[in-house]
């Protein structure tokens, strides 16, 4: 059947447009032929034709026969599987279709997503009817997640449950539904915007780093496809038809070869050495890898695993699976690799004994099963068609951004550098489980898991008409109630529109956690500096697993800057202070100032995002006759803007003025020695700042 054209050809992407395709191309063909590989999340910066990629893989993927009506599109082969909307007889028509893309918004409600009672039904003809959501419409296709790193918890875990049970079940409102929901989840996101929860990272099969290609020939083809396909889709999709066509034939073919696959006991414990040299948590990333494996064979054409699967699967599957924290670092170490795999082919299995018969019957030959005839593009060489790339779009990972690099530990406190009165960075110490800080109040922002909040989530307090700062779930019983009040002329009541209600819940919500970092002279010792680091480190792991957006201003010497702009990247920030030096005089005021117009300024974009202010500093001002009335006239201007600040005192040693504990009384803020900022030292007495 022709393929549709109504996306970018997948032909037509650079990089996906020859045998050798790149990461992306093909990690998303090889969950095409096994899906049990369990999806592909793609990493990368914005404008690198990741949702591109994704929406053209549909029209490759071979169609799927349903029951005529079955808005569950159970499979007519499987008799396991039934539909809320069945049963079907012998004589229901089957029919074909193309398989679906369905692209679940990261602001989507449980109800879009899992379902929901069909209030017209219910409420004109009495009947208890139920409308399918994105889950079901999902089944036997493709789910698409864009910018998946900030998809809501709540949604999160939803989909958690249904990639793990493959079923989804719902119990709400005086129905109960339960249905298939298996589907390939493909996820796209940008690390610069935050990091996926490690339990839906996990659930992803494989992962890719995309970048913009670096040469200019690259570039300018690129450009040069998009402009004929924005000019005339039609007639760009009709150039790369028969690539089209020969690509999807070529999936198709390798589902039907993958049931053939072999995978001998020695390829099969050459991947577990793999896993376990990694260190990977649990056998999910050993069985992805099987899978893998198995996919890139039959994608090759062969029927039996090689060491070349192994290593590919292995860089697709293992580099998210070896994080420990969200600081680390992706990718593999590729020597370690080719020292596991070794040189040599995992020898095929024995053959079977002779059945009762005695005669053997042998599986038709494979010709490139047979010694001397591997693909030398699947040889592992990197110049082969299947090797790692060498240019944009290979497996090694960009490297992190990274401050300058730290002096080493045995240098004497508080030593100048050679860059004038300049102390090197330092590293901080181990970082630890912090106490937990709220903005005051309640707010309505975004959900998250730090401040007190109303919102969708949560427990239900009441009932409002939709708008700003009301649930997303239907209040079946005020809505009813608000139907009925309703003057009318006789008969049952109808529903108007104006009598929708939803549910008012608490819960929580995430916060801007901003912090302001005192790098002067008088925080340059080097055991201070390592310990205010770690307890910003720890914050700043806290805000990651709160789903905080953090920022950093920091002020030494002549001025303050903003280090890093409010993002949701929690490497980034990390990586910002690793190596911040420290030095010179102490510009509170600038610091406070720089800080007070980020708030504002973010107050503007989002005015429902409560910031948290953490100012950093041992509370001394220097830099000329006034310094300390400026820093105090700062310290007022910041208190009326009404944010929730803690000032964290980086003061030690047997001598302390305590000037941060006074700056804190002037800001209206909680003044927390850095000693106290873990939990642990609190021995569990932890004050609770809620209004």
């Amino acid at each position: 059947m022709p393929l549709r054209s109504s996306h970018y050809p997948f032909s037509a992407i650079v990089g996906c447009d020859t045998d050798q395709l790149d990461d992306l191309g093909l990690s998303l063909v090889l969950t095409s032929v096994s899906p049990e590989i369990g999806g592909v999340l793609v990493r990368g910066e914005k404008g690198t034709a990741k949702s591109t990629a994704v929406r053209a893989l549909a029209p490759l993927l071979p169609p799927v026969d349903v029951y005529r009506g079955d808005r569950f599109s159970v499979d007519p082969a499987d008799p396991a599987q039934r539909s809320p909307d069945g049963p079907f007889g012998t004589g229901t028509v089957v029919e074909s279709r193309p398989v679906r893309l369905v692209e679940l918004p990261v602001g989507a409600t449980e109800d879009r997503v899992l379902g929901s009672l069909h209030l017209e039904q219910a409420l004109t003809h009495g009947k208890v009817a139920y409308e399918p959501g994105l889950l079901a419409r999902a089944h036997r296709g493709i789910l698409y997640v864009d910018e998946v790193n900030l998809l809501h918890d709540h949604l999160v875990d939803l989909l958690l449950d249904a990639a793990a049970t493959g079923r989804v079940t719902v119990e709400r409102d005086g129905f109960s539904v339960e249905h298939a929901a298996r589907f390939l989840l493909i996820g796209t996101m940008n690390p610069e915007e935050g990091e996926l929860r490690p339990q839906l990272l996990d659930r992803f099969g494989l992962t890719v780093e995309v970048a913009a290609p670096s040469e200019p020939a690259l570039r300018a083809e690129v450009v040069r496809r998009r402009m004929a396909h924005d000019a005339d889709p039609a007639a760009f999709a009709d150039r790369y038809r028969a690539a089209e066509e020969a690509l999807a034939a070529r999936v198709a073919a390798a589902r039907e070869r993958l049931g053939r696959v072999r995978l001998s006991e020695a390829a099969l414990l050459k991947i577990a050495e793999v896993c376990a040299a990694y260190e990977v948590d649990g056998l999910r990333a050993d069985i992805v890898t099987a899978r893998t494996a198995m996919a890139h064979a039959a994608w090759a054409g062969r029927t039996s695993v090689t060491r070349a699967d192994i290593r590919r699967a292995a860089l697709l599957a293992l580099p998210h699976r070896r994080r420990r924290n969200p600081l680390d670092a992706p990718g593999l170490d590729e020597e370690l690799l080719d020292r596991v795999l070794g040189e040599e082919e995992p020898p095929p299995d024995p053959p079977e004994p002779p059945g009762p018969g005695g005669t053997d019957d042998p599986a038709p030959t494979d010709p490139d099963d047979l010694p001397g005839t591997e693909d030398p593009a699947d040889t592992g060489d990197p110049s082969g068609a299947d090797g790692p790339p060498a240019g944009p779009g290979g497996p090694e990972p960009a490297a992190p951004e990274q401050g300058p690099a730290p002096a080493p530990t045995g240098a004497d406190d508080g030593a100048p550098s050679p860059r004038g009165g300049e102390a090197p960075p330092v590293r901080a110490a181990a970082p630890y489980r912090p106490r937990l800080l709220t903005a005051r109040g309640s707010g309505e922002g975004a959900e998250g898991r730090r401040s007190r909040a109303v919102g969708a989530r949560g427990r239900r307090i009441g009932s409002a008409a939709p708008g700003p700062g009301a649930g997303g779930s239907l209040h079946l019983v005020e809505t009813v109630r608000a139907a009925a009040a309703r003057p009318r002329g006789g008969g049952r009541p109808r529903l108007r529109p104006e009598d929708l209600r939803v549910a008012v819940r608490e819960g929580q919500e995430s916060n801007l956690v901003l912090f302001c970092v005192d790098a002067s002279g008088s925080m340059a010792a080097r055991r201070r500096m390592g310990e205010v680091k770690a307890a910003i480190l720890s914050l700043l792991l806290d805000a990651y697993r709160r789903r905080d957006k953090v920022g950093l201003v920091t002020f030494r010497g002549g001025g303050a800057e903003l280090t890093l702009p409010p993002t949701r990247s929690v490497d980034a920030a990390a990586a910002r202070l690793d190596g911040l030096p420290a030095g010179g005089r102490t510009p509170l005021a600038e610091g406070l100032l720089e800080a007070a117009r980020v708030l504002r300024r973010e107050r503007l974009r989002d005015p429902r995002l409560r910031p948290l202010l953490l100012v950093v500093t041992d509370g001394r001002a220097t830099g000329g006759r006034g310094a300390v009335g400026r820093a105090l006239s700062a310290a007022d201007h910041v208190a009326g803007l009404g944010v929730t600040t803690v000032v964290v005192d980086g003061e030690s040693g047997p001598l302390r003025l305590g000037l941060a504990a006074r700056l804190a009384e002037r800001l209206g803020a909680d003044h927390l020695p850095v000693a106290e900022v873990s939990a642990d030292a609190l021995g569990g007495a932890v004050r609770e700042r809620a209004s």
